[in-house]
């Protein structure tokens, strides 16, 4: 190193670089910030000399304190903190490495609404197989990967995102202790209108029309039970009840075999299949043609009702036909799923077999 840049102690001399500014920012210790450069005369105590360290204490050191705190905003050795300009507090940082990304709240209670959680390893391997492409993420236990080698393998080359947790894990990431040791996150499917189920249905065909039904087991026994007999439609008030984790478990792979419908209103729903040319067919515990003396139709609507109160008075004054269950009289009902597979097995007897 050249000595040049040494002081007398060996050590490194610091050098600053100044800007062209006016001449009185050229004339500050750029150090300290005080006065005292080339382009200013120096400051002199009391009979024109220096002011020394034992002089009265404070005597110099108020002024340099004072001229500290009136250049401290105009020196450029100094950081200056300033309040964020308000375009800059709400304008979103979507650029550079070092910038925080924003995402939309809305755009959050969105995706939210529109996924939903299934387990359970009977649904979760029928629904690969019938629509891989809803699935966004997935968890596994490592003992049941063995029997999901081939969801691995197409979620892989799909970059679809999948975990090997342990139970504790896939409990909280599924929201059940009963998950059956997988989980998939998955987009809703959404209901097709009367309209276009109307236009491809055939000669002979069911629909069941749930009123008010709720119970998610409950609903994943009635779609187990139109998979079994080849109901493939399910008329409900809202088509993501049918996708709910506890549902879909309880279909054990049913689930994929039946599609909401949606009208406008359930009834405006049952109009449209009556005007079609389908039998509006209620149920009821008390009144009724007996099951097993009626004659279903081929192209018929069954209405099944909440699982209290059955359906409402309403749909039962408007129906074509109205059957009961016969039985022992020991219990006052059967459960709503149950009573489904009856009817529908009697269906299938007269019908298709």
């Amino acid at each position: 190193m050249n000595d040049d840049l040494k002081g007398k102690s060996g050590k490194v001399k610091v050098m600053y670089v100044r800007g062209d500014d006016d001449s009185e920012k050229r004339s500050q210790n750029p150090r300290t910030g005080k006065g005292g450069g080339r382009a200013t005369a120096p400051s002199r105590g009391e009979g024109g000399r220096r002011p020394r360290r034992d002089d009265k204490p404070g005597a110099g050191r108020e002024r340099s304190r004072s001229d500290d705190r009136e250049d401290r905003g105009d020196s450029p050795w100094r950081t200056v903190s300033r309040a964020p300009r308000a375009e800059e507090s709400t304008t979103p940082d979507h650029g550079g490495i070092s910038g925080k990304s924003f995402v939309d709240p809305e755009i959050i209670r969105r995706q939210r609404a529109e996924e939903t959680r299934v387990y359970g390893e009977n649904a979760c391997q029928a629904l690969f197989q019938s629509r891989p492409d809803c699935i966004v993420r997935a968890w596994f236990i490592q003992s049941v990967t063995p029997r999901f080698k081939e969801a691995l393998r197409w979620m892989a080359a799909n970059r679809k995102a999948y975990h090997v947790v342990d139970d504790a894990e896939l409990a909280k990431a599924s929201g059940t202790e009963h998950h059956g040791g997988v989980c998939f996150l998955i987009k809703k499917r959404s209901g097709i209108s009367v309209q276009s189920w109307l236009s491809k249905a055939g000669e002979d065909d069911c629909v069941l029309a749930l009123e008010d039904v709720g119970n998610p087991h409950n609903l994943g026994g009635i779609m187990r039970s139109c998979a079994h007999f080849g109901v493939k439609g399910l008329l409900v008030q809202d088509a993501s009840l049918l996708e709910s984790g506890a549902a879909v478990r309880t279909a054990e792979g049913g689930a994929e075999h039946v599609q909401a419908i949606s009208g406008d209103t359930f009834t405006d729903g049952l109009e449209q299949f009556r005007k079609a040319g389908y039998a509006i067919v209620t149920t009821s515990s008390h009144k009724g043609t007996p099951l097993f003396k009626a004659e279903l139709p081929k192209k018929m609507v069954l209405v099944l009702g909440q699982e209290r109160e059955g359906v409402t008075e309403a749909t039962f004054d408007n129906a074509d036909m109205s059957i009961a269950i016969d039985g022992t009289g020991n219990v006052e009902s059967l459960n709503v799923s149950v009573a489904t597979g009856v009817l529908l097995a009697e269906w299938w007897r007269q019908n298709k077999a």
